[in-house]
Parts: C-alpha cells; sequence; structure tokens
C-alpha cells in the first residue's frame, strides 16, 4: 500500500489573519508511526525559515497539533501554534536574521507539510507525505491602507472595513525608525483605525538632516482627529521600545494630544523631559559607557538608564498626573530595556498621585524586549541598526521561546480588550479599562 497516497493533512483555516489559531491534523496514518509535522516560510527578503515537531499518531492513526504532545523538534508539549512562533532561520542561514513582513498587502505564506519519521533536518531532499499552503494575512478583507504625506509626515493610515466612524491609534515603532506598518494594518482589522508612523527616518528627516520635533506628532495626531471616519475623542497612542519614550512624553506633556487610552510596550519613562527628540537620543548615546555584552559578544543596552533616577528632570516626572489609563507591557528577560524597573517607577510615582487606578501592567517572565503580535517568531538576539548611531551591531533582546511567544499572545489579547474598552466604552472609561484583562 502506497502510504503517501493515504495521508489526508487538513489545516483551517487556510487562509486567516496573523493571530487567528490554526487547526492542523494529519489523517489515515498507521496508529502508533511517528510523524513530523514541518511549516517552512521564504521571506520577502529572501531567507527561508522552518519550524517542526515529532508526533506519534494515535490508535486511530490521527495527530493533532492542537491536542496532541510534540516530543521533540523546534518546540515541545501541547503548542497549537508552535509551528509559527518557533519558526527559525534554516541551518546555514546568515546569523542575525529577524522575521517582520514588510508588504502587509500580500500574505505570509506558510507550507505546511508532512513527513515519515522523527526527522531533524534534510528536509528539501525528501518527499512529504502531504502538504498544505496556508495564508497569514496582516490586512482583513475591506482593510484600506492609505499613505499619508500631509504636514511633512511619512505615515500610513489603515481603515477598518466599513464606512465608521472608527475609534483611531497612533502607533510607534522603535529605535530603528523606518515605516513600520504589520501593526498598525492588524490593528485596523480588528477595527481601530490606526497611523503607523516613521518619525526617525521620514523624508523630512533625510532631506533636511535635522529630526522631528513635537509639532511631527501632533500633526499625527491631529490627521487622525481631522480625519472623517475617524472618532475624534476616541483616539489612543501606541509605542514600543523608543516609541514608549515619545509616547508618554507627549501623553504627559502635549497640549494636543489627549490620547484616550495609551499602551507601551518595553520601553521607559526615564529621558531628559525638556529635550527635543535629537536631545534625548543624545542622552541615550551619553550613556553607551554602560553597555554591556554576552558571551556570543551581542549588545545589552538595558544598563544605559540604569539606576532609575531619581531627578525628576530625567525621567517623564508628570506620568503621574496622565489623565487616561496606560498599560504597560513588560519583559523580565529584557535586554535592551529596564522595562520591568521602568514600570516599578512608574506604579510608584502613579499610586502617590493617587492615580493608579488608571494603570494596567503586564509582566511576563522569561519575555524578551521584542514583544510583537501573536505568533511573530521569537528574535532572542538579531542584527540592529540604530539611528542614532548607524552601526550595525547583534542586539540581545532577551526571552525564551516558549515563555515569549505565550506572551505575545497574553499580551495581544489584553491589550485589545483594553483599547476596546476605551475607544469605544463609556465617557469615563478608567474603571473599564481593568474589567476584563
Amino acid at each position: 500500500m502506497d502510504v503517501k497516497s493515504c495521508v489526508n493533512l487538513w489545516v483551517q483555516p487556510t487562509r486567516g489573519l496573523m493571530d487567528e489559531k490554526f487547526v492542523v491534523l494529519v489523517q489515515n496514518v498507521l496508529p502508533g508511526s511517528q510523524l513530523t509535522v514541518r511549516a517552512f516560510h521564504r521571506c520577502e527578503d529572501g531567507h527561508s525559515w522552518e519550524a517542526f515537531a515529532h508526533y506519534n499518531a494515535n490508535t486511530s492513526g490521527t495527530v493533532n497539533v492542537a491536542e496532541d504532545l510534540s516530543l521533540g523538534g523546534t518546540y515541545s508539549g501541547v503548542e497549537p501554534m508552535g509551528l509559527l512562533w518557533s519558526l527559525r532561520p534554516v541551518p546555514g542561514s546568515k546569523p542575525g536574521l529577524r522575521m517582520r513582513k514588510m508588504n502587509v498587502q500580500t500574505p505570509m505564506e506558510v507550507t505546511i507539510s508532512v513527513y515519515q519519521g522523527h526527522q531533524t533536518e534534510g528536509f528539501m531532499d525528501q518527499e512529504p507525505l502531504a502538504g498544505v499552503m496556508v495564508e497569514r494575512w496582516y490586512m482583513a478583507p475591506g482593510v484600506r491602507r492609505i499613505p499619508i504625506t500631509e504636514g511633512g509626515l511619512s505615515a500610513t493610515l489603515f481603515l477598518p472595513s466599513g464606512p465608521g466612524p472608527f475609534p483611531g491609534l497612533l502607533d510607534l515603532w522603535g529605535g530603528g525608525g523606518k515605516l513600520v506598518e504589520y501593526r498598525a494594518a492588524l490593528l485596523a482589522s480588528h477595527g481601530i483605525a490606526s497611523l503607523a508612523l516613521d518619525y526617525l527616518t521620514p523624508k523630512i528627516t533625510m532631506e533636511k538632516g535635522k529630526m522631528v520635533d513635537n509639532q511631527y506628532f501632533e500633526t499625527a495626531y491631529r490627521v487622525l482627529q481631522q480625519h472623517p471616519q475617524i472618532l475624534g475623542s476616541r483616539i489612543a497612542m501606541l509605542g514600543l521600545s523608543f516609541g514608549t519614550s515619545v509616547t508618554l512624553r507627549m501623553a504627559a506633556y502635549s497640549q494636543v494630544l489627549k490620547p484616550r487610552c495609551a499602551v507601551c510596550i518595553s520601553g521607559s519613562h526615564v529621558q531628559p523631559v525638556d529635550g527635543s527628540l535629537e536631545q534625548v537620543m543624545v542622552f541615550f548615546a551619553e550613556n553607551a559607557v554602560k553597555t554591556r555584552f554576552s558571551e556570543q559578544d551581542e549588545v545589552i543596552w538595558r544598563d544605559l538608564l540604569q539606576p532609575i533616577p531619581t531627578d525628576p528632570t530625567l525621567k517623564v516626572d508628570q506620568v503621574g498626573r496622565i489623565q487616561c489609563p496606560l498599560l504597560l507591557v513588560v519583559g523580565e528577560d529584557d535586554q535592551n530595556w529596564p522595562a520591568l524597573e521602568s514600570a516599578m517607577d512608574m506604579k510608584e510615582m502613579m499610586e502617590r498621585a493617587g492615580n493608579s487606578h488608571l494603570l494596567t501592567v503586564l509582566s511576563y517572565p522569561n519575555a524578551g524586549h521584542l514583544i510583537e503580535p501573536p505568533y511573530a517568531p521569537h528574535a532572542r538576539a538579531s542584527s540592529f541598526r540604530s539611528v542614532s548611531t548607524g552601526i550595525k551591531v547583534m542586539a540581545l533582546w532577551g526571552g525564551e521561546t516558549a515563555a515569549h511567544a505565550r506572551a505575545q499572545e497574553d499580551a495581544w489579547r489584553k491589550m485589545l480588550v483594553f483599547l476596546k474598552a476605551n475607544l469605544y466604552g463609556g465617557t469615563n472609561p478608567g474603571a473599564a479599562s481593568l474589567s476584563n484583562l
């Protein structure tokens, strides 16, 4: 009997959002037989990634990845989405790769295959028993992608499907610069109009050689406020890493930005509060002597802002007076920023100000710095070029793969609850922000 002709590989849904789970089912194999289920993805940059896990078929000749135990591979145990979050560069790839979707208008294509036996290598030389192509999208059907250049902005607005009006969100990434769209696209797929903003390497900076000032962020905020399909009084801010610094500073001090709520991932409130964006970068650079290196010569930057200063001019001292709900997401193994220490200091500041009811802290043991949307592969370290120095280094972000993956999934779910409670909720969003987390 031809084993291959009998095997049935069933994946549902074959087309879905990046944060949506799928079910992988292998049927019609010999009971007790050893199988390897593999995921393969070729990135837009040409690099290839794979994940695989070893299973034993049950007495009915079936493997259900969502329910059955992986005995080894790139992940172990019962992990329904391990085939995505444990993706890693194939053997022989150049070091320091990090997977990031560049063109959100096309799907991430992943081939799920099943092989006979418990395999660990040589997949390209073998014929799989069965294979299925899966599409993972950041843009749901009907989501509109609109480049924004008015007011000198380098930005992209993602509008959800339908007439609206929708709540809005200003999405700020970190110190690597560039226009990063995939998180904003996914948020729009969940009903929140989101503006991805390049603020470190925008066209205006490239042309004039000068970093943007606070007015640039206020312009971006006004674009959201004044859009006919966006609820101008229901706009959030979301920052990761250096984007957290900007989010906290603008939320605390700007007379224009009055966010309904704010989310800060893997960042800090430590910065010279009266300084420009360029002066904040200089402040970090002046602390570069505190840089450490791992045994693998990876750069560790978490000490640059340590110890957390008591001098109120060196941190967002008015964080205790922020009048909107604030969600902090922290990886306790963050090797890039002192996110946990900063969160604890901010908690104390808000308690002293009588504002602690507005604060929610999600802290994850063994999670690293790059807390991304769910099922994105974990990069413990990767090649990174800082805008401030222009030097490419191998940066240590931290995190253990399985724990980091769980943190990404949990934080994303709770962040969506937080945003929707505050952006769709009543006029007093503070209490609502905590109810479902």
